[in-house]
């Protein structure tokens, strides 16, 4: 036994090493600091923007959302127009589907963008709140957010990947002395403390870097609700009846999960906010109302036939 132990460490020794000599080969003969960035750069926005573009593609498809004619809902379209007219959206086509629970998303950007509205918000909101949710949508469009959004993960997972990849000659090591150990002392399987002990440290260490990362990544996502919320409050000019729609739209929702969506209110408020996508409904709602000069005006049904 001793010797398949042997045989084991010596295996996973050498692989470490040579990892080792890999990465003191790239110490001592770097490519240089520019092109080293600049190739993870384009690595990165290229694995971004394929992933995105292959992501949105798929959410299109799972869908299964139809265009939403202009004579089912000439009002809603005439709000629409004018959205578009003052920002850089685009004119991305406004999509009706059942999510499941009311809700909206927006889709790509401004060139191939979408808007998607579940059918229940035609009944549950009014003009001015189905306005404020589309002005929403049109700000995550207009900012590119989800190609930004995929390019935040992608960052994270590339700088976690990294630090995994400068542990992994100590990762070989220990999993060849994990082994090993076992058929040194006569029972194969048998994992000792300190080894145990060294991989634990290894996994925090990159789980508290991917931690740290994923924090930051949350409260940029959060940053941009804020400023989808602001952009929708100035350009429809009518922020109070945005916040009534979160409200309707957060109390008309039933605790479920499912699809991913850049308005998504739902439990995400009662977490704690370092761990949410979303600020608490009660601030962005605050928010809202602070930029409100009026008092709402009366409400008026969406005419859909």
């Amino acid at each position: 036994m001793s010797l398949v132990g042997l045989v084991i460490l010596a295996v996973y020794t050498a692989i470490a090493l040579a990892g080792l000599a890999v990465l003191r080969w790239l110490a001592a003969n770097p490519p240089g600091l520019v092109p080293t960035v600049l190739a993870l750069t384009v690595g990165v926005v290229v694995t971004a923007y394929l992933g995105y573009r292959a992501g949105t593609v798929r959410l299109v498809a799972s869908l299964q959302a139809e265009e939403l004619p202009r004579r089912r809902a000439p009002e809603l379209h005439r709000r629409l127009d004018a959205l578009v007219d003052s920002m850089d959206a685009g004119k991305p086509p406004l999509l009706v589907t059942d999510l499941g629970a009311p809700n909206a998303l927006s889709l790509g950007g401004p060139r191939r963008g979408a808007v998607v509205l579940d059918r229940s918000l035609l009944q549950l909101l009014t003009v001015d709140e189905l306005e404020g949710v589309l002005a929403h949508e049109l700000a995550h469009v207009e900012s590119h957010d989800a190609l930004l959004n995929t390019l935040a993960i992608t960052v994270v997972r590339t700088i976690t990947g990294l630090v995994s990849l400068l542990l992994l000659p100590v990762v070989l090591f220990v999993a060849g002395l994990d082994r090993a150990a076992g058929w040194f002392a006569g029972r194969p399987g048998e994992r000792p403390g300190l080894v145990e002990l060294v991989q634990w440290a290894l996994m925090l260490t990159v789980g508290a870097v991917l931690s740290l990362l994923t924090l930051g990544y949350l409260a940029y996502s959060r940053h941009r609700e804020y400023a989808a919320d602001r952009r929708a409050a100035d350009i429809t000019g009518r922020p109070a009846a945005l916040a009534r729609g979160l409200v309707k739209i957060h109390r008309a929702k039933e605790p479920r999960s499912g699809l991913f969506s850049l308005l998504y209110t739902h439990e995400e408020e009662d977490r704690h906010e370092l761990l949410s996508t979303h600020p608490p409904l009660d601030r962005r709602v605050d928010r809202l109302l602070e930029r409100s000069n009026r008092a709402p005006k009366q409400f008026e049904r969406i005419p859909v036939r």
